[in-house]
């Protein structure tokens, strides 16, 4: 006789009849809850943009960091749990780095994610040497966005360790109808200020606050740029023309 639901999601291994793994669903389903942050990638650059909730009027925005980068040409977005967001990026970083002083060039984009989608993995995994195992799987999606050889590049990360390369991509607590709307309003020949634009007015609807440039952080990484985080004059004059 089968054990009953209850009894399937205590353990992070064990598979249930139907051949699910109920704590990596709960971690996605964690993700739900967080920020929004949508990515768009267009021919000359990549954008991620990000919904920073602000709870309390004495929080110090600034210290709210959901758009952050990994090496120069890479950087990325996170929405969840930020504290697994952070041993993640480190993870990201780190590997980063070691490839660019081992190789002496920099590592592509798809490389650092599936780094890090392999420490997303190891969950559960008491054998691990390194001590970077976690006793439950890590409640965070990531948006990689970065420039390469191949050009402007957009992946997503989610808890199950799964990364997939994606043209436009929302996360997130509105990510639902803003992936929608993204459908809708994508295409290849997409400028960076369209996309800029379409970023967003995108979160202006799925945002409960109104938009300004105190709760939203936008990154982008281009052909010529190195990644940086765009000013609050930046975005300000951005949500005038929106």
């Amino acid at each position: 006789m089968f054990l009953t639901r209850s009894e399937y999601d205590r353990g992070v291994n064990t598979f249930s009849p139907e051949g699910r793994l109920f704590q990596v669903e709960y971690a996605i389903e964690a993700i739900k809850l967080g920020s929004t942050a949508i990515g768009i990638q267009t021919n000359e650059s990549v954008i991620l943009a990000v919904e920073k909730r602000i709870t309390s009027s004495l929080m110090e925005p600034t210290t709210i960091e959901k758009v952050v980068e990994i090496d120069k040409h890479i950087g990325c977005a996170v929405s969840g749990l930020t504290a697994d967001a952070r041993t993640m990026i480190e993870e990201a970083r780190l590997v980063a780095q070691n490839h660019w002083f081992v190789y002496n060039e920099n590592m592509t984009v798809e490389s650092v994610a599936q780094s890090v989608s392999n420490l997303a993995i190891l969950f559960g995994n008491s054998d691990d040497d390194s001590g970077m195992a976690m006793s439950r799987p890590y409640g965070v999606a990531i948006l990689f966005a970065g420039i390469d050889e191949k050009g402007p590049q957009l992946y997503h990360l989610d808890p199950s360790g799964t990364f997939v390369q994606y043209n436009a991509k929302a996360i997130g607590s509105g990510s639902e109808g803003a992936q929608q709307s993204l459908k809708e309003a994508y295409h290849k020949s997409m400028t960076r200020g369209e996309a800029l634009k379409q970023a967003l007015s995108i979160l202006k609807q799925v945002m409960e606050e109104k938009l300004s440039s105190t709760n939203v952080e936008v990154g982008e990484v281009g052909r010529d740029k190195e990644f940086h985080l765009l000013t609050k004059e930046e975005v300000e004059e951005i949500i005038k023309d929106i």
